[in-house]
């Protein structure tokens, strides 16, 4: 036993419990061994029918009540994926048809125009064919008259142009003659 003396008053300071002996950790000693072990199967007996009798049907209701609302949920999700899905191919299908129907009407008013364009193209073409036919036709009808005044305007002219250079008035016979043969080439 390891005692220490005091300075002043002689006090002692004990690091065993007076009359005790040597005492250690209660759960290491032999003595207390057994009953440690009867005491602890006891306490795990109890814990173990606590547990299976009261927590374990709890937390086996929540699992099993959340496994069924999770697959609600999953089969919800499914059949939501399936609409979207149906709706989608809808939705191209239309996007499909309302495409060749834009073609169709397209094409339709493009060969309306052509045709209504190729129709106006030749009513314009006879009108002015017509036109042009007029138009030669006064040409011509104006040459004709332009040609009958060329001959007398150069019979008095070349009549003016003799007397001029001359200063005697030529016979209209012959000046009629030599026109005639200018004309003729």
């Amino acid at each position: 036993m390891a005692t220490g003396q005091g300075t002043a008053k002689g006090t002692t300071a004990h690091t065993e419990a007076d009359g005790h002996g040597k005492a250690g950790f209660p759960p290491f000693q032999k003595e207390t061994f057994a009953s440690q072990l009867v005491s602890f199967a006891i306490a795990f007996a109890l814990l173990y029918f606590i547990v299976s009798k009261f927590a374990l049907p709890r937390v086996g209701g929540i699992i099993s009540n959340r496994e069924g609302v999770i697959e609600n949920d999953l089969t919800e999700a499914q059949k939501l994926k399936d609409e979207s899905d149906q709706a989608l191919k809808a939705y191209e299908t239309e996007l499909a048809d309302a495409r060749a129907r834009a073609q169709a009407i397209g094409s339709e008013t493009r060969d309306k125009l052509n045709a209504q364009a190729e129709s106006d193209r030749k009513s314009l073409e006879t009108s002015l064919a017509a036109k042009l036919a007029d138009a030669e036709k006064t040409i011509a009808s104006t040459r004709a008259t332009a040609m009958g005044n060329v001959r007398s305007i150069a019979s008095d002219a070349a009549t003016a142009i003799v007397q001029r250079l001359t200063g005697v008035a030529p016979d209209s016979k012959t000046v009629d003659s030599a026109v005639d043969a200018s004309l003729k080439g």
